[in-house]
C-alpha cells in the first residue's frame, strides 16, 4: 500500500492548493439542498481527485461527494471514497477548518486514508494495518488515541454548526463535560486520533460513505474504534451512501457504554 499511501498523500495536496486558490479570493455559493452547500471549490478539487485517481489507479471503483456515482463500483474490490472538501461551510465561513478527504476501501472495509486541512498544513493519514501519522511544519509524528479512562477528563469532539441536544444528554450521563469544536468530520477524528479528544458522535444519517471511509482508518490505526450507533461496523461500496444508523467513534476505552448510554437516550 506505499504506492497507494504517496499518490494519495500527493493527490489531496495538490487538491488542497486548489481549495487555498479559491479560498482566498471571492466565492459563489450554490445549494445541493437544504443545508447543504457546495462552492466551486469542492468542484475544482473533486475534478482534479477523481481524475489523479483514474490516471493512477484505472482498474479501481471511485465514489465522490461531487461526481455522480457510477453503479459499476459495486462490483470491484477496490473502491476509493473522496470528499474533496469537508466543511465547506466552514470554507464559506472563512474559518479553516476544512479538509480534502480521500479513502481507499477493500473488500468494504477502510484500509487507508488521507485528511489534509490545507490551511494549517496538518494531514492525518494511515495505512490500517501499518499506524497513523500527522504530517506538519516539515515533522511527521504516529499518533496514539489517548489512555484516559476517567470521563471527567474526556473531551468530546463536537460540530461546530450542528448543535444536539441527544448528543449532549449522552456526554451528561457519560460524564464527559469537556468538548472541542471543528467543522470537518476527518479533522474532528484527528483531534481523537491526536489525543485530544477521546469520543465523536453523530447519531442520525448525514454522514455518508466519503466522510467516514479516511477517517476510520486513520483512528483505527492510531488504536480507536468508529462503528454504527449500534456498534455494527461501517459499510463501504454499498449502494446506499448514507452512514444510515449514524457514527460513533471513540478511543476504545468505554466505546460499549457509550453505544449502551446511546440506546437509552435514542429510546427516550
Amino acid at each position: 500500500m506505499e504506492r497507494e499511501l504517496e499518490v494519495t498523500k500527493k493527490i489531496a495536496r495538490e487538491a488542497g492548493r486548489i481549495l487555498m486558490e479559491i479560498y482566498s479570493g471571492d466565492h459563489s455559493v450554490e445549494w445541493k439542498g437544504h443545508d447543504d452547500p457546495v462552492t466551486a471549490a469542492d468542484h475544482a478539487a473533486n475534478k482534479f481527485i477523481v481524475a489523479e485517481l483514474r490516471k493512477h489507479f484505472p482498474d479501481d471503483g471511485i465514489l465522490s461527494e461531487e461526481a455522480t456515482d457510477d453503479p459499476s463500483r459495486l462490483n470491484k474490490s477496490r473502491v476509493w471514497l473522496v470528499d474533496p472538501m469537508d466543511g465547506t461551510k466552514q470554507f464559506i465561513e472563512r474559518l479553516d477548518e476544512f479538509a480534502v478527504m480521500i479513502g481507499l476501501a477493500i473488500n468494504g472495509k477502510p484500509e487507508l486514508g488521507v485528511v489534509f486541512n490545507p490551511a494549517t498544513n496538518k494531514m492525518y493519514y494511515a495505512v490500517t494495518s501499518n499506524g497513523a501519522y500527522l504530517e506538519e511544519a516539515l515533522t511527521i509524528k504516529r499518533l496514539h488515541v489517548a489512555a484516559t479512562t476517567d470521563p471527567s477528563q474526556m473531551a468530546a469532539a463536537m460540530s461546530r454548526s450542528h448543535n444536539s441536544p441527544k448528543v449532549d444528554l449522552i456526554k451528561e450521563r457519560l460524564g464527559i463535560a469537556q468538548q472541542i469544536q471543528s467543522g470537518s468530520v476527518g479533522l474532528k477524528i484527528g483531534l481523537l486520533a491526536e489525543g485530544r479528544a477521546h469520543l465523536y458522535l453523530h447519531l442520525g444519517a448525514k454522514t455518508n460513505q466519503w466522510d467516514t471511509c479516511a477517517p476510520q482508518s486513520i483512528i483505527e490505526a492510531a488504536g480507536g474504534v468508529m462503528t454504527d450507533r449500534d456498534g455494527k461496523p461501517l459499510q463501504y461500496n454499498i449502494a446506499e451512501i448514507r452512514n444510515l444508523n449514524g457514527v460513533i467513534a471513540s478511543t476504545g476505552v468505554m466505546h460499549e457504554r457509550v453505544i449502551e448510554e446511546t440506546q437509552k437516550v435514542l429510546a427516550g
